[in-house]
């Protein structure tokens, strides 16, 4: 293997890999703000609630068509796998997108007639985040493959495993949209969402320990990949920075500090996504096709990564742009719409 052969796929898992990592934490927490949209039922909260993100939302979404187009042109024969294998989910998470958008969009301008439009983004947003759950853990669980193509049923996403990760993940984002409400919102809004994180955060946490025990367990590879010696001692400091970064959340929750427990919460994700890689990589399409073998022809992913050399670094300039210019609270009555 040359070596434009080896590093390229290696470069771009990196870049699917912070793709999604940013989708899942900045789509997160405006997810989790339709997730929590039910628990805040008065109109001047539910407006504050969504003024919160208004500048974001749109935005957020970018890294999720990166991770998917990324994955089509760098990997074709991971993409022609894996969505066969999970095309039902897929397609419901993309409507149920379409639905939470429409709804942000169409809530203002449908005053005071704007309860189904509620009722589109809350159902948007946790179906959307079910789902999400749900491909996780059919790709966590492995997709049967023979002769380089998909050969499942139609219904091998749906398991207990992955009905687990599909609510752990609606929990997760309920918890990073809470946390994020506690540091950009203030009064009730705030109030509440404090009490919520701490509600979500012991059932996120629990998530976490059952998958973390779940996986290797049920797969010999992934035990072997943290139980064995000497990477049980390499990769301990995940589970710790885990645990600490649970502790910062539920003590900035505690001390009512506002940016601690976002922070924290985020550090949460990051520590599973990462955990996540370790027990999978280098398989693409678990438990069968690594990176090289899924990659296209390098020629293609060198002519592909020049253009998310050039755009990239201009969106990330553009998102912290917009995250700085709007920064600070939104109080009850202010908004961008």
């Amino acid at each position: 293997m040359d070596g434009l052969a080896y590093w390229l796929p290696l470069i771009w898992v990196s870049v699917l890999g912070i793709a999604v990592a940013l989708y899942v934490v900045l789509d997160g927490f405006d997810l989790g703000i339709g997730i929590l949209f039910p628990a805040n039922p008065r109109e001047a909260d539910r407006d504050q609630m969504m003024n919160s993100v208004a500048p974001f939302w749109d935005g957020n979404e970018t890294w999720l068509v990166l991770g998917g187009g990324g994955l089509f042109v760098a990997f074709p024969l991971a993409y022609s796998i894996i969505m066969p294998a999970v095309y039902l989910p897929v397609l419901i998470m993309l409507l149920a997108l379409v639905f939470r958008g429409v709804a942000f969009e169409f809530r203002w301008v449908a005053k005071p007639h704007h309860q189904m439009w509620d009722i589109a983004f809350a159902g948007g947003s946790i179906v959307a985040s079910f789902m999400q759950g749900l491909i996780l853990g059919a790709l966590l669980e492995g997709i049967t493959v023979s002769n380089g193509a998909f050969s499942g049923g139609t219904f091998d996403w749906l398991s207990p495993f992955s009905l687990l990760t599909g609510l752990a993940v609606v929990a997760g984002y309920g918890l990073i949209g809470a946390t994020w409400l506690v540091m950009k919102t203030d009064g009730d809004v705030q109030a509440r969402a404090r009490d919520h994180a701490k509600l979500l955060l012991p059932i996120v946490l629990t998530a976490l320990l059952i998958v973390s025990l779940w996986t290797p367990i049920a797969v010999p590879r992934i035990f072997e990949r943290w139980f064995t010696l000497p990477n049980f001692l390499l990769l301990a400091p995940v589970p710790l920075l885990t645990a600490y970064a649970a502790w910062s959340c539920w003590s900035g929750l505690a001390t009512r500090h506002d940016t601690k427990p976002f922070v924290a919460t985020i550090a949460l994700f990051l520590l599973g996504f990462v955990g996540l890689a370790v027990s999978n990589l280098p398989y693409l399409v678990p438990p069968s096709l690594d990176v090289w073998q899924a990659a296209a022809h390098p020629s293609s992913q060198l002519f592909m990564l020049i253009g998310v050399l050039i755009f990239v670094p201009v969106i990330l300039a553009y998102t912290v742009f917009v995250y700085w210019t709007f920064r600070g609270k939104v109080k009850a009555g202010e908004g961008y719409h």
